[in-house]
Parts: C-alpha cells; sequence; structure tokens
C-alpha cells in the first residue's frame, strides 16, 4: 500500500515538475521583458511615458493563424500569444489622430502624428527585434489593457506584454513609419478567403515585414482586414524615400477594396473622398476632422521651402486638440515627430509641449530633450 501511494505521490510530483518547466520554458524571456519597462516621465495626473525591450520570440503568424473573427477572437489570439497559460484584461481600442510627412532642408524625411482620444491613458514605448523582422520601436497605449502604471503590480506587467500587438504607431530600422486613424463609416470586415488581420496587428505586420510604403501596401493586400473595436480605419505610411500614403477600405466598393492614396496629410476623415468634406462638423460616412488636415497643410505651405524639425512640431501643435468629453477623438495623448531617415522619434505627451522624449532605435536611447 505505501508502495502505491509513493508511487502515486512521485507520479503527482512528476507532473507538476513538468509543468513548472514548461511554465519557466514559456516565461523566462517574458520575465526578462518585464524587468525592462522603465518609467521615462513623472507627472501628477498619473499618465506618464514608459519604455519596454521586447525579450520574448513572438510569432504573428500564430497570431493570424488563430483565425481572427471578431474582437473577441482577435483578443483571444493576441492573448494565447503574449501570455500562454494566464487570463488577462484587454479592451478593444478606439483613437482618432493627425498625421503627416515632410522632407527637411537636409534632405531628411518625417512624419509627424498626433494621437487622439478623450480618455487620459499612459503610453509604452515598445522595443522590438524579432528574429525574422525588422527591429522597431512603436507607441501603444497602456489604457487599453488596464496598465496605466505598469510597474504597479505583476497583474499589469503581466498585460504589458501584449505591447507589441496593440501599438498605434511606430517606425522601424528601414524608415518605414506607420500610424492608424479612426474613420465614421462602418467598419471593414473583409471575407474574400484570404487570411485575416486586424487593425493593430497591421501595424505590427508593416513594421515587422515592409522595408518600404510600396512593400506596406502589398503585404497589406495580400490579408483580409477586419476592423476591431466597432469602428472603421484607416492608416497612414510613410517611409525613408517620403512615400507618404493613406491606406484605405473603399466604403463604395465590395468587397471595400484597399486603396493607396498618396498624401501629405491625413487626419479622420477619407482622405479618397476629401471633397465631400467640410471642417468643424461630421460629414456621414466621410469622417470628420478637415480642419485640423486643412491647419496641417497651412504650416506646411508658410513654410515650404524651409523645412525644419521646428516645422514638424508647427504643424503638430497646430492640429493638437484640448479634451472634450463629448468628442471621442478629442484630447491629444502624445505627439511624434519620427525621423525616417536617422531612425528617432520625439515624443511628447498630453501637449507638454517644453518636455520632449527622445528616443533613438539603434542605439535604445531614451533620453528628455530640454
Amino acid at each position: 500500500m505505501k508502495k502505491r501511494i509513493l508511487i502515486v505521490l512521485s507520479a503527482i510530483l512528476a507532473v507538476i515538475l513538468v509543468i513548472l518547466l514548461v511554465f519557466f520554458g514559456l516565461y523566462f524571456t517574458r520575465i526578462q521583458t518585464m524587468g525592462t519597462i522603465e518609467r521615462l516621465t513623472d507627472y501628477e495626473d498619473g499618465y506618464n511615458l514608459y519604455r519596454m525591450e521586447i525579450c520574448y520570440d513572438y510569432s504573428l503568424d500564430n497570431i493570424i493563424n488563430y483565425g481572427i473573427k471578431d474582437d473577441q477572437t482577435m483578443i483571444d489570439a493576441i492573448v494565447k500569444e503574449a501570455l500562454p497559460l494566464l487570463p488577462v484584461n484587454i479592451k478593444a481600442p478606439k483613437f482618432g489622430c493627425t498625421a503627416f510627412n515632410l522632407t527637411d532642408t537636409d534632405g531628411d524625411v518625417h512624419m509627424g502624428r498626433n494621437y487622439d482620444f478623450k480618455l487620459d491613458t499612459s503610453s509604452m514605448l515598445v522595443y522590438c527585434a524579432p528574429k525574422d523582422g525588422y527591429k522597431s520601436l512603436a507607441f501603444a497605449a497602456l489604457d487599453n489593457v488596464s496598465a496605466n502604471v505598469p510597474d504597479e503590480d505583476i497583474t499589469k506587467k503581466l498585460a504589458t506584454l501584449t505591447a507589441p500587438f496593440i501599438c498605434l504607431d511606430g517606425i522601424n530600422e528601414k524608415g518605414v513609419s506607420i500610424a492608424v486613424l479612426t474613420l465614421d463609416s462602418e467598419p471593414v470586415h473583409q471575407n474574400t478567403g484570404k487570411p485575416v488581420i486586424s487593425t493593430t496587428l497591421a501595424i505590427r505586420l508593416v513594421l515587422d515585414r515592409a522595408a518600404t510604403t510600396e512593400e506596406a501596401v502589398e503585404l497589406l493586400r495580400s490579408y483580409d482586414m477586419f476592423a476591431s473595436s466597432g469602428r472603421d480605419y484607416h492608416f497612414y505610411i510613410n517611409d525613408a524615400s517620403g512615400d507618404g500614403r493613406v491606406i484605405e477600405y473603399d466604403i463604395e466598393g465590395e468587397p471595400r477594396e484597399l486603396i493607396d492614396t498618396p498624401s501629405e496629410a491625413v487626419t479622420n476623415f477619407l482622405i479618397r473622398y476629401t471633397d465631400k468634406v467640410l471642417p468643424n462638423q461630421k460629414n456621414g460616412i466621410y469622417g470628420h476632422g478637415r480642419e485640423r488636415y486643412d491647419a496641417v497643410l497651412q504650416v506646411l505651405e508658410e513654410e515650404k521651402g524651409n523645412y525644419t524639425c521646428e516645422t514638424v512640431w508647427n504643424a503638430i501643435k497646430s492640429a493638437a486638440q484640448d479634451p472634450n468629453p463629448e468628442d471621442i477623438t478629442s484630447n491629444t495623448q502624445w505627439s511624434v515627430s519620427y525621423n525616417n531617415t536617422d531612425l528617432t522619434a520625439d515624443i511628447i505627451l498630453r501637449r507638454h509641449w517644453t518636455d520632449i522624449t527622445h528616443c533613438e532605435l539603434e542605439s535604445r536611447i531614451t533620453a528628455p530633450l530640454k
């Protein structure tokens, strides 16, 4: 009898040991990743900029192959890849914004970007270096994973492991930058038989695998798009040559064909139908934000022939928005000046215009600029 009990106990211990070894194997590099979290700003309101380096080896293909059909399957796929064996609460994000590009007098290509959302959020600077992809830096809204203070406890640290897949804008080592902006049209949900990709996963796809804007467009064409969180979106993509295009899914076509349109700037209306959009009002399915688009173009016109880094910030400031609880695309949460030539990003949170954090992709440097 004792012998049988010992055999059973040994078997149970062996199973526990195997489980622990599997868990440790899965989470060793994830624990390393959580150990890289660092706070870069210290605002009284508690919404700050953080940074982290992704040390674990993720597979974007695994997430896509999971089979994305709706918001829940998208979240399930991300959680399965980032947090195997553990639950986490993720919100499907909504966002509005402004983006534009210019080439300065030194020949450097820039993309300016405002991320606008009515609810305040901390942001995470995410460094990725996938084995089979390009290095990148990108920014994620931490409110979307209920982790505005990510170093507060283990639950929030674990939630930040999803950061590579919830970024809203970024730049890779080839000088390709991308940003997502919300629209007022019906959410696109293509169903042509291609693999399905969702909004923020498209950003990760482009950052990891596209060396030019043209490559990014062709990559996105190879997938069916699912617009998450019940809203429609479009993307702004720029590269080191200054090839800036708006990627949209045509609302007047079926099955919502991907259209890429060269443009200096973009806000929250369909650039393909600019002539149907008026400033300072909603324009039905065609969108809103024409006044911010016009403000950016005015700055670019006024400073034409003498573009500098200051021009980028002047254009960013012209389109920045104060809080408005009635408007989901108000309240600029962060503003970023990407340099597609030098592979850097300068970021400001919530219109603190003199408080700039400088980020360098190649050297992993983040430091305040005075």
